[in-house]
């Protein structure tokens, strides 16, 4: 594939996902709570809430465990921001997204598009990150942000690529195929 110069780039990172990033924490959070817990094994009662000892007496320092559960998932947490979901090109007369490790890249003909429109999604907290899910008509490509930049070409296919600079993909896009 002979390369032209590129006119836009960006790249995600999977760390970078609220909703991963919240369940991450959450465990975290459960596994200091488990910690706690066994270092402070006696019943108590606050306000009416009985908080039962904890359950496992029989084995020694068990705790530790869920510590080092804990801080693995942080360590896990901090590496993922690291990681390369989705890379976005536009060049001359194409786009190249570029996925994680093994995924296929993808290339859309520009000349075959006729519909550019930067839009926002709609609040949803629970939005995975998604490479190349084909679902009712529409191809999505999404890692975290608000914002995504719909393409829609002359086969009826249409392309959601979910961007932290849909503005900008929006106008390169926007040029090139005019």
């Amino acid at each position: 594939m002979e390369e032209t110069q590129i006119i836009f780039e960006e790249k995600q990172f999977l760390g970078h996902n609220k909703v991963s990033i919240l369940i991450r924490m959450a465990l975290a959070l459960f596994c200091f709570i488990g910690y706690y817990w066994s270092e402070n094994p006696k019943s108590v009662e606050v306000s009416g809430i009985y908080i039962a000892p904890y359950p496992v007496t029989n084995i020694p320092q068990s705790g530790q465990l869920f510590f080092i559960l804990g801080m693995l998932i942080l360590m896990i947490s901090a590496l993922l921001v690291l990681v390369l979901h989705i890379q976005t090109r536009v060049y001359d007369s194409y786009i190249v997204l570029d996925g994680f490790w093994n995924a296929r890249k993808v290339k859309i003909d520009l000349r075959n598009i006729h519909t550019v429109k930067k839009m926002r999604y709609k609040k949803n907290i629970l939005r995975r990150p998604v490479y190349n899910l084909h679902a009712r008509g529409v191809i999505k490509f999404f890692t975290s942000g608000n914002e995504f930049v719909e393409l829609r070409d002359k086969d009826g296919l249409t392309y959601r690529i979910g961007s932290q600079r849909a503005g900008e993909l929006a106008k390169a896009i926007g040029k090139l195929i005019k």
